[in-house]
C-alpha cells in the first residue's frame, strides 16, 4: 500500500468464510535474516473459547520471567497434545484479541493492547535451541520436534517468544543496517509481530538458518507436510508477500491449533488472511 492509500478498515468474517471453517473444523516474521542479496525473488452450538490472559497496562514494561515455569512442569501428567482437540469459535473476537490462538496479526492489524504479554509463556526444555512460548503452543512445538527427529527430520529452535522492546530493537537495528522498506519486508515493528503472541517460532537445520534453503532440508519439508498435524502452519508462503507483507519464510511456524490447520490444509488456503477472507496486508497502514 502507498502512502496515499485509503485506511483499510477489518473486516467482519464472511458468513461463507465461517461455515468453511467449522466445517474443517468439525463443528513470523523472523527474526534474522540472510543478506538482501540473497532474498528469494518472491514476492448453533456454543463452544469453548480462550480466555483473554491478563495484560500490562499501556506503556508498561512488566515481563513475566520466561524461566518461571517449565513445558515438563505444565505438561506432566497432560492429555498428548496430538489428542487434544479443542473446539474453536471463529469469531471477530478469536481473530483480534491476542490471547486467541487464532488471532491474525499482520501489517494492518496490530496487537491490541501493542505491548501485549502472554500470561503463559514456558521454555521448552526439550527441544533444542529452547526459547519460550504459550504452554500449549510448547507442548505442540515439542510433539512436532519428537515427531521430525523420529523421521530423521530434526530441527533446532531459532527463536520464539520476543517481548515488545526487543521486536523494537531489532527493527531499528534493521532499518539502520537495511534501510527501512527493506527492514518492514522481514522483521514486524513492535506491536505488530506474531513471535510477541508467543504462538510463533523460527526453526533451523542442516546449517539453513533462517534462510530460503530450510525449505529443502529434511525438516522443512517435513515441518511443511506434516507441521498441521500439531497445530502449526507455515505463515509465510512463497509467493504471498502481497498477502502477509513478509518474503518468502518456510523457517517461520506459526502455532493456531489442529482444528484450524487441518481446516486451513483441506480448504488449501495458504494464509490466514485468505481463510478468513481478511483484508490483504502488504503494507503498513499510513
Amino acid at each position: 500500500m502507498s502512502a496515499a492509500s485509503p485506511r483499510r478498515r477489518r473486516r467482519l468474517v464472511p458468513a461463507a468464510a465461517i461455515a468453511l471453517a467449522c466445517f474443517g473444523l468439525g463443528l513470523g516474521a523472523g527474526a534474522l535474516m540472510p543478506p538482501v542479496e540473497e532474498w528469494p525473488l518472491v514476492a448453533g452450538t456454543e463452544v469453548a473459547v480462550a480466555t483473554p490472559a491478563a495484560t500490562p497496562t499501556a506503556g508498561s514494561s512488566a515481563m513475566p520471567d520466561p524461566g518461571a515455569s517449565s513445558l515438563a512442569a505444565i505438561t506432566a501428567g497432560a492429555v498428548p497434545v496430538e489428542d487434544r482437540t479443542p473446539e474453536i469459535q471463529v469469531t471477530t473476537l478469536d481473530l483480534d484479541d491476542p490471547a486467541s490462538f487464532t488471532v491474525v496479526v499482520n501489517k494492518v492489524r496490530p496487537l491490541d493492547p501493542l505491548d501485549y504479554v502472554p500470561a503463559d509463556l514456558v521454555t521448552m526444555d526439550a527441544v533444542p535451541g529452547g526459547g519460550t512460548m504459550r504452554a500449549e503452543a510448547a507442548a505442540a512445538m515439542t510433539a512436532l520436534y519428537d515427531a521430525a527427529v523420529a523421521e530423521g527430520a530434526g530441527f533446532t529452535v531459532s527463536t520464539a517468544y520476543r517481548s515488545y522492546d526487543l521486536q523494537s530493537s531489532l527493527h531499528a537495528g534493521y532499518s539502520r543496517s537495511r534501510g527501512y522498506d527493506a527492514a518492514d519486508r522481514f522483521s514486524a515493528r513492535a506491536g505488530f509481530s506474531e513471535h510477541q503472541t508467543g504462538l510463533a517460532a523460527d526453526i533451523r537445520a542442516d546449517g539453513c538458518d533462517l534462510e530460503p534453503c530450510f525449505a529443502d532440508t529434511a525438516a522443512g519439508r517435513y515441518v511443511a507436510e506434516h507441521g498441521w498435524e500439531h497445530g502449526f502452519i507455515v505463515r509465510y508462503p512463497a509467493d504471498k508477500e502481497e498477502v502477509t507483507g513478509y518474503i518468502y519464510e518456510p523457517w517461520h511456524l506459526r502455532y493456531v491449533g489442529r482444528p484450524l490447520a487441518k481446516a486451513m490444509r483441506d480448504s488449501g488456503a495458504a494464509t490466514m488472511e485468505e481463510h478468513f477472507g481478511l483484508a490483504f496486508a502488504p503494507d503498513y497502514e499510513p
